[in-house]
């Protein structure tokens, strides 16, 4: 009997154990990408063939139980803790800019609520995806312009539309089509009294297939990165990827803070049962900002009628 409780110790314990090295080495292929989403479940699951071991006196199953555990929490926990990054020049009220970004299924977000809440939380910049034409209509008869009257629009019919809206001045405006097919738009946001930024609407293809998958690859890994000597970079949007996927780590790591994970809200999730799936949240909206931009503050706030929610960022900027 004790044989067979030992068994089923290495039985629960070496999966964990072999998810902990995949995710260490960046080696999650074909339908492990979609599964690696859900990484910090698997990183709560492997505490039970630790426990299960220590009970049992099991040695060396508990010392691979122990070590999936010690992998995945170094991988999934600083996420929780705050860690605002690098505080940004200067003190002044108006370089504390809000950020918010939205999925809109299609446009079959609920947009009065939208706009409710983009005034609630005096949002500043707002990025969009999935944007549509009928949504740009709408928001426009909702009065998004008495927030947020400049504005970058590629809207279009279906899921691929994109748009930035500010309520300052935009320069050098323009639109990026993925390898995957989703426009990408984009505008420098010129603030008062801090340097200009340059804000994007990020949204790579999704790996909901085997055959998405080197779109999804070939579009993070095409995502502007941060240039030291230019403006510093802000990418807000829907990536389809969390901080499991080692091609969303290599992005971050080109010069970007993920604003949710630097703030401890880095597992708060944006994606899953929003409208109505049976999916476990993951965190697939995010702001990333240059290293040179602090972050202050991070919420996440329902949309209905969206599968994602919509993640807000207190940011502020560097003065020139």
């Amino acid at each position: 009997m004790r044989g067979r409780w030992g068994w089923l110790v290495w039985f629960l314990a070496t999966p964990g154990l072999l998810w902990a090295v995949i995710r260490l080495v960046g080696w999650e292929r074909g339908p492990l990408v979609q599964l690696f989403a859900f990484t910090p479940y698997v990183a709560a699951w492997t505490l039970l063939p630790l426990i299960l071991a220590v009970v049992l006196r099991r040695v060396w199953a508990g010392a691979a139980a122990l070590l999936a555990v010690v992998l995945l929490a170094v991988a999934v926990l600083p996420r929780a803790v705050a860690d605002g990054g690098p505080a940004a020049d200067g003190t002044a009220d108006g370089l504390h800019v809000r950020v918010a970004t939205a999925n809109l299924l299609a446009g079959a977000a609920d947009l009065p609520v939208l706009i409710g809440l983009l005034h609630k939380e005096q949002v500043d910049v707002l990025t969009l995806q999935e944007f549509t034409p009928a949504a740009q209509a709408r928001l426009d008869h909702l009065g998004i312009a008495d927030l947020l009257p400049h504005r970058r629009a590629d809207a279009e019919v279906g899921t691929t539309g994109s748009a930035v809206y500010s309520r300052w001045p935009l320069t050098d405006e323009g639109m990026r089509r993925n390898v995957g097919g989703f426009a990408q738009s984009y505008a420098t946001v010129r603030v008062p009294g801090s340097t200009p930024v340059l804000v994007e609407s990020a949204h790579p293809m999704a790996p909901f297939a085997l055959h998405t998958l080197p779109l999804w690859r070939a579009d993070l890994a095409g995502q502007p990165r941060p240039d030291p000597r230019g403006a510093p970079r802000i990418l807000a949007g829907d990536f389809n990827a969390t901080l499991d996927h080692a091609p969303l780590r290599r992005l971050i790591a080109a010069g970007y803070l993920d604003a949710a994970a630097a703030t401890g809200d880095g597992l708060v999730g944006t994606w899953g049962p929003y409208d109505g799936s049976p999916i476990p949240p993951v965190t697939l909206d995010r702001v990333l900002v240059d290293e040179r931009i602090r972050v202050d503050t991070v919420s996440v706030r329902t949309v209905p009628g969206s599968d994602h929610r919509m993640v807000v960022a207190t940011l502020v900027l560097p003065v020139p």
